[in-house]
């Protein structure tokens, strides 16, 4: 090693110490930075916040005023997957650097919002410096009781994670929490046919009734913390604090408008289609099959109500993907190579997508299904009949799903022929006229040729092609 580069490392270790030193004579009250003390009141300052000191940093506090959010725990509880009457709620949502679950993306503002009787309260937690990280940790367990219940919005996949990785870095235990209720689910499952997506932003102007004006777009958040950590003003992050407050706002009054019209048995029924569809599989999910089928009954009893104009546009692969509403570079618009267009497979054609919108021949599909693994054979039989008056794919498909359960669940062998016969006609017909699916047709082959095999061949007869099929005779 020359003198040089040893005298220049040895440069560097003194300036190292130095910067410790300066470090050390810097803190005051148990090893708080007075640095972070300095920016903590230019913080509270601007949001109108408290500055707590403590020992393991200090914290910005904000209580945003109480408002009357009434809720039914005890009807709230009869939803599937809906916490019990008797754990407390607590609604958090966070702030980031970031938006990765990762050791470097820290929550610089933690809002939390609970009920005390038909009140909610809100308090929001707010970082002035990284070096204060383990004061504002401990502010959130203190205000999380162990046996609660979690409310968010994709905070079991983002928010929560972020923080129990956080107090991970801090070498400190995550709260403990009796349950987890993470709405975005829900939303999904429930509302999403009639939302043109499942932002809270957009729960809160299609479903909530609520529009914000001069909020701050989530990508901004980041960016207007770091530049006050980098001596910038903290005016900017009074509108932070603005949409942290509303998010929170907005899980309550979610988690209210689920109880008042979901929740209610009676209120329920006046519901939109869809929406008692969406909740009918949830309570399917949770085993609840009568409640389940008295929903999909409502929701048949229902008219039909207009969705919105982007979730009218088709979104499968089936005809009409190529809308024109749709521009050339759409994700959803299917590209044109020419050919002939493929039908849309059964899949699709019976589960929709989230966003396809419930018409009453889906909900009749639906019921069918819930109906056959009710044990009620003889009516999911019917049900799939009256889904073959409509003519077209689904009266194909309607066939083999009778054939399926005369031969599997009633035990009717010549009734499941008879339905797979008429099943080969139709799809016959179809092909003949350009229409043809060759998926159900591959299916619909094999299973008639099995009905052939353990009828002996009575009343099934090839077709033209070589394959199993139906008779010759033409109506």
């Amino acid at each position: 090693m020359s003198g040089a580069t040893l005298e220049r490392r040895l440069a560097n270790y003194r300036a190292t110490l130095a910067a410790a030193g300066r470090e050390a004579g810097d803190r005051g009250d148990g090893g708080v930075g007075r640095g972070s003390i300095e920016l903590g009141r230019r913080l509270a300052d601007a949001v109108d916040g408290e500055l707590l000191l403590d020992p393991a940093g200090p914290v910005v506090r904000c209580e945003p005023a109480t408002v009357i959010l009434p809720l039914d725990r005890e009807r709230l509880a009869g939803l599937p997957g809906l916490p019990p009457p008797d754990v407390p709620l607590v609604c958090l949502d966070t702030e980031t650097t970031g938006l990765a679950t990762a050791s470097g993306t820290v929550a610089f503002l933690i809002g939390l919002g609970w009920w005390e009787d038909d009140r909610f309260r809100q308090v929001q937690l707010l970082l002035p410096d990284h070096p204060a990280e383990p004061g504002l940790l401990g502010r959130v367990a203190a205000h999380i009781p162990a046996a609660a219940w979690l409310v968010t919005y994709n905070g079991r996949g983002f928010d929560w994670p972020l923080l129990v990785a956080r107090y991970r870095m801090m070498r400190s235990a995550a709260p403990s929490l009796a349950g987890h209720l993470d709405l975005l689910p829900f939303v999904r499952r429930v509302l999403r046919h009639r939302m043109t997506d499942a932002r809270l932003r957009t729960v809160e102007t299609e479903i909530l009734g609520t529009v914000r004006h001069g909020d701050v777009d989530g990508w901004q958040i980041p960016g207007r913390f770091l530049d006050f950590l980098r001596g910038a003003s903290a005016g900017p992050l009074v509108d932070v604090v603005r949409h942290n407050r509303e998010d929170v706002r907005s899980l309550a009054r979610l988690l209210g408008r689920i109880d008042a019209d979901y929740a209610d048995p009676v209120a329920r029924r006046r519901l939109p289609r869809g929406d008692l569809a969406g909740l009918a599989r949830a309570f399917a999910r949770d085993r609840r099959l009568d409640t389940a089928l008295a929903c999909l009954d409502a929701a048949l009893a229902t008219p039909s109500t207009p969705v919105p104009a982007v979730a009218a546009v088709p979104s499968d692969d089936g005809p009409g993907g190529d809308d024109p509403r749709r521009p050339w570079w759409h994700p959803h618009r299917v590209a044109d190579v020419g050919g002939t267009r493929r039908p849309p497979t059964w899949t699709r054609l019976v589960e929709g997508r989230l966003d396809s919108p419930w018409t009453g021949e889906r909900v009749a599909i639906e019921r069918a299904r819930l109906l056959r693994r009710m044990g009620r054979n003889e009516e999911a039989v019917a049900t799939w009949r009256d889904l073959t008056a409509g003519g077209g794919a689904m009266a194909v498909h309607a066939w083999v799903e009778i054939a399926k359960l005369r031969e599997h669940r009633l035990g009717d062998l010549p009734g499941a022929v008879e339905a797979a016969r008429t099943a080969a006609a139709l799809a016959e017909r179809r092909r003949r006229l350009g229409m043809g699916d060759p998926i159900a047709e591959r299916a619909l082959a094999g299973r008639v040729e099995r009905l052939r095999r353990r009828s002996g061949g009575v009343g099934v007869v090839r077709t033209r092609r070589g394959r199993p099929g139906s008779g010759s005779s033409r109506r």
